[in-house]
């Protein structure tokens, strides 16, 4: 997003370790604000082992009957791993706090980028936080990378259509900082297409 405002709208590539990212950039968001696109490398997820399920569970203080059926734990990946654990309640996700060293060991010890706790509101919005103590964050407010993982997820297990668009609301229990991410699944396309703005801060 930085780069876009100091560029202006156009298309950006990005040679990351997992593979390409190209970044498109229009100036279509809200008040001339630029909005940026992000295609994923092909995203794919496997299934945690309980165990280690149990300890992520634990972290932010959370019991297996917490979790919603409809929408298994699994690693998702989509140009670096997420776990993704959901829940049945929006207030059990408002109330969700963790232990951050006891969950970093555990990310580090997994390859893991966040952990990125769900709730599902309807059938094409879903509320998300994202815990992030292997970067030193508690939290992050709006994460591109876990919103493609959780895409290709979404997709691989027929929680979503194959071709749709759907929202995630992150950053909105971090106490004024709520961040949008509209992800886009295309017909004959692997990649997950994540869109959104950017905020000024400090």
């Amino acid at each position: 997003m930085a780069l876009g405002e100091r560029i202006g709208p156009g298309e950006l590539l990005f040679l990351t370790p997992a593979g390409p990212i190209p970044v498109t950039v229009t100036a279509d968001g809200e008040g001339g604000v630029p909005r940026a696109t992000l295609s994923s490398v092909e995203p794919h997820s496997k299934p945690v082992e309980d165990g280690d399920l149990a300890e992520a569970l634990a972290a932010p203080g959370w019991a297996e009957s917490d979790l919603d059926p409809a929408i298994p734990p699994r690693i998702a990946f989509g140009g670096n791993d997420h776990l993704v654990p959901a829940v049945t309640t929006r207030e059990r996700l408002a109330a969700s706090d963790y232990d951050f060293e006891r969950l970093k060991d555990l990310m580090l010890r997994l390859g893991l980028t966040t952990l990125q706790l769900v709730w599902r509101e309807s059938a094409g919005v879903f509320h998300v936080r994202d815990p992030f103590p292997v970067g030193g964050v508690r939290e992050d407010p709006a994460t591109g990378a876990a919103a493609a993982a959780f895409g290709g997820y979404a997709r691989e297990l027929g929680l979503v259509p194959a071709e749709s668009r759907f929202t995630l609301h992150q950053g909105e229990d971090m106490g004024g900082r709520p961040g949008e991410l509209t992800v886009e699944l295309r017909a004959g396309d692997p990649r997950v297409h994540v869109s959104g703005t950017a905020a000024r801060i400090g």
